[in-house]
This record gives C-alpha cells, sequence and structure tokens, in this order.
C-alpha cells in the first residue's frame, strides 16, 4: 500500500503500525519524529498535485481536520480518499480500525487493543469537576459539544461547562467564560499553545490544568497513555 495522511493522528497510527506504507504527510504530522516522508502542505491546504504525483492508493482525512473541497479535489483526481468521523473515543477506536485495515492491516494492532483497555480501566473523580476548555486565544475559542476531547475529559472526571452548546468549537468571550461557574480551566497546548504564562492569568483564582494536546485532542497510539498523562495534569491542578 502507498498512503498519503492529511491528519496527524493517522500519519502516527499507520507510521507505527504499516511500517514502509505512508508516502506523504502533512506540515504538522510531528509523529513519530524520525518519519521521513515528504510534506505536502497543511491539513487546511495540501498540495493536491503533489499528492496526486505520489499516486498513492489510499489518502486517509478527517472530516473536521480537512476540508471539503480539497478532498473533492483528491477524488476528482481519481484517488481513494477515506474519510474518519471522530466524536468520542469508541467512535475513534472503530473509526482507527477501520483506517488501518484500510491500509492493508490485517489485524487489530496491539497498542489499539491496550488503548481501549486502559479508558475502560478508568474510575473517574466523583463529583465531577466543571471545566473550561479553551482551544484558542484572539478570539476564545472552547470545545463545546460532541467533541473528542470533551468525552476524553469526562471520563477523565471532567464535565465541560459547554458539552450542551450548538456549537462544537464556540466562540465566548473572556467574562462569560470567567462567569461560568467553572472550578477548573484546562488548557492545551495545542492548537493554541497555552503555557504557565499564557493563559492561566485569563482565570485569576481559578486552577488551571496544562495539558499535552496530543493526548488530549489525537486518536492513536498516544492514547495508551493519555489516562495517565492527562490525569496526572488534572491532578496537579488541584494541588
Amino acid at each position: 500500500m502507498r498512503v498519503v495522511s492529511l491528519v496527524p493522528s493517522l500519519t502516527e497510527a499507520v507510521a507505527v503500525t504499516a511500517p514502509g506504507a505512508l508516502v506523504a504527510r502533512t506540515d504538522w504530522c510531528t509523529h513519530p519524529a524520525d518519519l521521513g516522508v515528504p510534506r505536502i502542505g497543511g491539513t487546511k491546504n495540501p498540495d493536491v498535485a503533489a499528492v496526486t504525483a505520489l499516486r498513492p492508493d489510499l489518502v486517509v482525512a478527517n472530516e473536521e481536520e480537512n476540508r471539503p473541497e480539497d478532498l473533492a479535489a483528491l477524488r476528482a483526481a481519481g484517488l481513494d480518499v477515506l474519510v474518519t468521523e471522530i466524536r468520542d473515543l469508541e467512535q475513534a477506536l472503530r473509526e482507527l480500525d477501520r483506517v488501518l485495515r484500510a491500509c492493508g492491516v490485517p489485524s487489530r494492532p496491539r497498542w489499539l487493543d491496550e488503548a481501549e483497555g486502559a479508558w475502560s480501566a478508568l474510575t473517574p473523580d466523583e463529583p465531577p469537576r466543571r471545566a473550561v476548555v479553551p482551544v484558542w486565544r484572539r478570539p476564545w475559542m472552547v470545545l463545546g459539544r460532541d467533541t473528542f476531547a470533551g468525552d476524553l475529559l469526562a471520563r477523565l472526571g471532567v464535565a465541560n461547562v459547554y458539552a450542551g452548546h450548538a456549537e462544537r468549537y464556540p466562540r465566548v468571550p473572556l467574562d462569560e467564560l470567567r462567569a461560568a461557574g467553572a472550578d477548573l480551566v484546562v488548557l492545551p497546548d495545542e492548537p493554541y499553545r497555552f503555557t504557565a504564562d499564557d493563559g492561566p492569568e485569563a482565570f485569576a483564582g481559578l486552577p488551571a490544568a496544562l495539558v499535552d494536546g496530543r493526548h488530549l485532542t489525537w486518536y492513536g497510539p498516544s492514547l495508551v497513555r493519555a489516562p495517565r498523562v492527562l490525569g496526572r495534569a488534572l491532578r496537579a491542578a488541584s494541588r
């Protein structure tokens, strides 16, 4: 198989499980760090001509991370494009299995079973902590309804204040975020890179959990360690 991945999570999953299958990735595909295949632009602006010239057997994409017009252009060029949809952990596990089988992997990989087991073994804190989860600043944007990251946090005992919002990634003014009744703010380092010096100061008096964005938002081999990594960061914010 010759596979082009337009999604960082899927790049890592395919590279780990089907070594040698990938022939290209996006600029945002950072794992594995030593993956030696060409970059073909960003997730939102892939070089369609460059992808087509590689003559891949399959292009793997995601309906949220990639634009419909780019996927349509790839299909118009005669390429087979597999588009995933990820809204929660269970769907992520199913979609990962589907992608890997489409990439020629004959059976479910061990790391996928380990990821499912790691999350199944969790016992969430009770009662859940109410949190706002910004994913961007200038303007402020937060996790809303039906998000993969929100589902992971719920499994870790963190209730997203905006889980019932009509939008999946609503823009919310900072004063409204401060008044939302949260007892925790969760700040990932991607897509916006929140740090100890950039983010917590906007929520003075509210505990801030700085979390690894890859473990919160990526669906792939990182899911095996994600419960431990995220749980440790969330517990540290409560001390």
